[in-house]
C-alpha cells in the first residue's frame, strides 16, 4: 500500500476503557497499527492530525437505534443515511440497529427488508439485532441460523399487544433457544396486558394529555416485567440484557439478579438520565416530544440510574435512537396520548451528554468510554474491532475537545427532526474530528464523509458469557 493509507494523530490524551495514556497512533490501511509515547517516533504519513489539548477516543457504539422505524401508522423520520450521518456528528461510529419481523412472516424477510433499507445509505459501520415478534417452531430454527451469520441478538417485547407482544411461553422458548445458539435476548420489559388496562381507563376519564403516558406506564409494571423477564432466563439458562430501563425499581431487579450471579445486563439511555416527567407535562402539547417506553421517570430516578452505572448494575447506555417530528407526526396523538408515537431523537446527542456527566462528576472519563463504546461492542461481539484505541482496531477515533462550548439546538443539529430532546442545554466538550475506519467522516466539524462508506458489521456472540 502507499503511504495514502497512514495517518498519524498526534500528542493527543488516548482514553479507553481502561486507560488513559498521552500516546500519538500510527493508523494504517483502516486500522490502529501502534501507539508511541508522543514525539518519540519518526512515523511518515501523509496526513497527521494535532490533537495537542484534546482526548483521542474511539468512536462511540451505539447499540440501540431505530431508523425508519415504522410505528403507529408512520415512520421514525431518520433514514440510514441522516440518521448514520448525524451520529458521525456526535462521535458514533457503529450503530445496532433493529430489523423487524413482522406477524405472519420470517424472520429472514425481516432481515432482508432492513439490509435494503441501509446498504449503500451509512455513512458509519452498521450492525443489526433481529426483533422477533412471532416465536413458532421456524422462526427458532432461524435463530440458529442468524447466530451463524452474526445477527447475534434477539429483541422481545412483553409490551404492545398486537405488535410486538409475545406471551411468557413465547418469551421462553426464544430464550431456551438462545441458551442453545450462544445468541442474547433483548427484552422491552413492561407489562404490556396491565398498561393497556390502564392506558383504557385513564382515556374513559378524559386524561388524554402527554403526562398521561408516563402516568399509567408505571415503574412498577416495569419492575415487574423486569423480574419475571430475569426469572423466565433463569429458568432457561439463558442470558438476559434488559434495554432502556428507566425505573429504580426496574434497576434493583436487575441489581439483585446480578448479585446472584445470573448472566443479566442493563441499558439506560440519556434521556432517564438528564429528562423526567417535567417534560411530559410541558403544555401546549409540547410534552408529547418526549413520549417514549419505556416512559421518563419523575427526576428522583435519575439518581439511581446514575448509581447502577457506577456500580455497573447497568452496564450500557444506548439511545434508543426513535425520532418522529413534532408537527405531523407526534401530532398524531393530539386529544389521545396513547396515538402519539413512541420515541426520542438522540443519537447525535449521546457522547457529548455523557461527557457532560464526566463534567458533572457522575462518572469518571474512562467509564464514559466503557458505558459508551467498549461495553456495547463486547456486549453484541464486535471487540476489539470495535470500541477501543489497540494495535488492530479498526481505527473508529474521534479527536474530543472537552473545553468547547456548545448550546444543544434543533437549529444545529443533523437528526432529520424538527426539535431537540436537550434544545438550549449547555454542554462542555465537542467532537471535532471523526475517522471510520481511518476514512475522515468529519473534519474540524465539517462534514467529510459519504453515504456508503459505512460497511454492514456481522457480529460475534456475547463476549461477557463464558
Amino acid at each position: 500500500m502507499s503511504s495514502r493509507s497512514r495517518t498519524v494523530i498526534s500528542g493527543g490524551l488516548v482514553i479507553t476503557a481502561s486507560d488513559e495514556i498521552h500516546a500519538d497512533v500510527l493508523i494504517e490501511d483502516g486500522r490502529i497499527a501502534a501507539l508511541a509515547v508522543p514525539g518519540t517516533q519518526n512515523w511518515t504519513a501523509d496526513r497527521t492530525i494535532d490533537a495537542t489539548g484534546k482526548y483521542v477516543i474511539p468512536g462511540g457504539v451505539d447499540a440501540h437505534t431505530h431508523m425508519e422505524l415504522p410505528f403507529g401508522g408512520t415512520f421514525a423520520s431518520d433514514t440510514f443515511e441522516t440518521g448514520t450521518r448525524a451520529a458521525a456528528w456526535g462521535g458514533t461510529t457503529t450503530i445496532v440497529d433493529f430489523a423487524v419481523q413482522s406477524v405472519g412472516h420470517t424472520l429472514r424477510e425481516g432481515l432482508d427488508a432492513w439490509h435494503a433499507k441501509a446498504e449503500g445509505n451509512c455513512a458509519i459501520d452498521y450492525g443489526f439485532h433481529m426483533i422477533v415478534s412471532d416465536v413458532n417452531q421456524e422462526t427458532l430454527k432461524e435463530m440458529d441460523l442468524l447466530v451463524e451469520e452474526g445477527v447475534t441478538s434477539f429483541k422481545q417485547f412483553m409490551a404492545y399487544p398486537g405488535v410486538f407482544y409475545s406471551d411468557d411461553g413465547q418469551i421462553l422458548r426464544a430464550m431456551q433457544r438462545s441458551a442453545e445458539n450462544g445468541g442474547l435476548i433483548m427484552m422491552h420489559a413492561e407489562n404490556g396486558i396491565a398498561i393497556d388496562v390502564l392506558v383504557e381507563q385513564a382515556l374513559a376519564r378524559g386524561e388524554t394529555d402527554p403526562r398521561y403516558h408516563g402516568e399509567v406506564r408505571k415503574a412498577l409494571l416495569e419492575a415487574e416485567a423486569t423480574h419475571r423477564a430475569i426469572k423466565l432466563a433463569q429458568v432457561a439458562g439463558a442470558p438476559l440484557y434488559v434495554v432502556h430501563v428507566s425505573a429504580m425499581e426496574a434497576v434493583a431487579e436487575l441489581a439483585r439478579a446480578r448479585d446472584e450471579g445470573l448472566n443479566v445486563f442493563g441499558e439506560t439511555c440519556p434521556q432517564y438520565l438528564f429528562l423526567s416527567t417535567d417534560n411530559l407535562a410541558e403544555p401546549d402539547f409540547e410534552g408529547s416530544k418526549y413520549v417514549c417506553s419505556t416512559p421518563l421517570r419523575p427526576k428522583e430516578h435519575q439518581a439511581k440510574l446514575w448509581q447502577g452505572l457506577r456500580t455497573n448494575d447497568l452496564q450500557v447506555v444506548s439511545t434508543d435512537h426513535c425520532p418522529f417530528c413534532f408537527v405531523g407526526q407526534k401530532e398524531l396523538g393530539r386529544g389521545d396520548f396513547s396515538k402519539i408515537p413512541n420515541g426520542l431523537p438522540g443519537v447525535e446527542n449521546r457522547m457529548d451528554l455523557l461527557h457532560q456527566a464526566v463534567v458533572d462528576g457522575h462518572i469518571t472519563r474512562r467509564r464514559w468510554i466503557e458505558i459508551a463504546c467498549a461495553t456495547p461492542a463486547r456486549m453484541f461481539g464486535m471487540y476489539p474491532k470495535k470500541g477501543t484505541i489497540a494495535p488492530g482496531a479498526d481505527a473508529d477515533v474521534v479527536i474530543y475537545d472537552p473545553n468547547d462550548e456548545q448550546i444543544v439546538s434543533a437549529e444545529t443539529h443533523h437528526m432529520n427532526v424538527d426539535y431537540s430532546a436537550y434544545e438550549g442545554k449547555r454542554l462542555t466538550g465537542r467532537v471535532e474530528t471523526v475517522l471510520s475506519r481511518g476514512e475522515l467522516v468529519i473534519t474540524e466539524r465539517e462534514y467529510t464523509g459519504h453515504a456508503g462508506h459505512g460497511a454492514y458489521t456481522p457480529r460475534s456472540t456475547c463476549q461477557y458469557l463464558n
